[in-house]
């Protein structure tokens, strides 16, 4: 792994931003939490879930704001100051829809948020964020291919398949979304990666790519203060949305990165994958909600709440080395190692009826009455 010439001159506008956003995330959550508790938009137990007791969601609005605030005003100063240089592939429309989109995302998200609607309709709405993007110039226009040319796209299949890669990461996200801070986590990860992928030769040189993914991996490291177990706040539809929207934007704006993205981003597009073959080869929805994602298993194998999350985190962070490190076929065997293993780990026998560690109690979340969680 090289880094680009320039890469030192962006060491300095990356930790600003990365200190600002998780700075604001810290202190813009525990404000969130108090309006989502007092409209109680609140995650209710239920059998598929592992909290015991109601748990304010939402918290992806403090993600948001933290990232629109400081990558807002790093864009807005850098046109004058040129901390950074701006991609020449990078187009004013294509900000425009990492931004906009992200705060739509939000939004449609924080809707759900407050009225739980059905799955049909989230997908909808993750439909026409995709397209919003694609509208504006967001496009895959080519995958590298280890063993040969590059794969190139144009016209209706380079949209088709942006859109797929766009709903297809929200989805990716908020189906690993099972744990305390476990989607923040991988998510706040991969940024990391991303970022610093942008800054070497691996890819063409994209400072500012690098300096906005640091800036999403603050505003999740700051909303991580209070998601990691136990959780005072979940991220919540609006969090898992603009998440995975906006990794999904990063991975592909200036020059593609999706096959990086889809190894540092492994754990959660192969559970999705495998979860998806499961659902229908059990002739379901592969909408239906339960409780056989790769965080339910670990914990069916007696892992507590805590090891469960810090052995997928462990798992994320070896692909993303993987993803620096290696290159061609090497990332695509590591893939492949990932893909096998996690079916197999989805699809054998567990030790039968879920044991709910100590630590899984409601004891473990809030030391107060319920009714003081949800309001009076």
């Amino acid at each position: 792994m090289r880094f680009i010439s320039g890469a030192g001159d962006a060491v300095g506008p990356i930790v600003v931003v990365f200190l600002l956003a998780a700075i604001i995330a810290v202190a813009v959550t525990p404000v969130v939490r108090a309006v989502v508790l007092r409209y109680e938009i609140v995650d209710r137990p239920e059998a598929r879930r592992v909290n015991k007791i109601p748990v304010p969601r939402g918290g992806g609005l403090a993600v948001c704001a933290a990232f629109l605030l400081v990558a807002g005003l790093f864009l807005l100063v850098n046109q004058t100051a040129h901390f950074v240089p701006v991609p020449f592939s990078l187009d004013p429309s294509e900000v425009a829809a990492l931004l906009l989109g992200g705060a739509a995302a939000t939004a449609l998200g924080a809707i759900d948020d407050l009225f739980d609607l059905r799955a049909r309709y989230q997908l909808i709405g993750q439909v026409f964020l995709a397209c919003f993007a694609v509208a504006l110039g967001v496009s895959i226009t080519f995958i590298t291919n280890p063993l040969g040319p590059d794969f190139q796209f144009s016209g209706p299949l380079a949209a088709g398949l942006t859109i797929f890669w766009i709903v297809g990461m929200i989805n990716s996200i908020n189906w690993i979304d099972g744990l305390d801070g476990l989607s923040s986590g991988i998510a706040f990860i991969a940024a990391v990666t991303i970022g610093i992928i942008s800054l070497t030769t691996q890819v063409v040189g994209q400072p500012l790519i690098a300096v906005l993914c640091f800036t999403l991996a603050g505003s999740l490291l700051g909303f991580l203060r209070w998601n990691f177990h136990p959780a005072t706040i979940f991220a919540g539809t609006s969090g898992v949305q603009f998440v995975g929207y906006t990794l999904a934007l990063l991975a592909i704006l200036g020059t593609a990165k999706v096959a990086v993205a889809l190894l540092v981003l492994g754990v959660p597009i192969i559970d999705t994958f495998w979860i998806i073959v499961r659902r229908l080869s059990e002739r379901r929805s592969p909408f239906s909600p339960d409780r056989t994602h790769i965080h339910h298993r670990l914990l069916d194998l007696g892992l507590s709440h805590r090891q469960t999350v810090l052995v997928i985190y462990g798992i994320c962070l070896v692909l993303a080395v993987l993803s620096m490190l290696l290159s061609g076929v090497t990332q695509i065997y590591a893939f492949l190692g990932v893909f096998v293993a996690f079916g197999l780990i989805l699809f054998v026998p567990t030790r039968g009826d879920f044991d709910r560690p100590d630590e899984l109690e409601a004891e473990a979340y809030e030391p107060q009455p319920v009714k003081d969680v949800v309001g009076k």
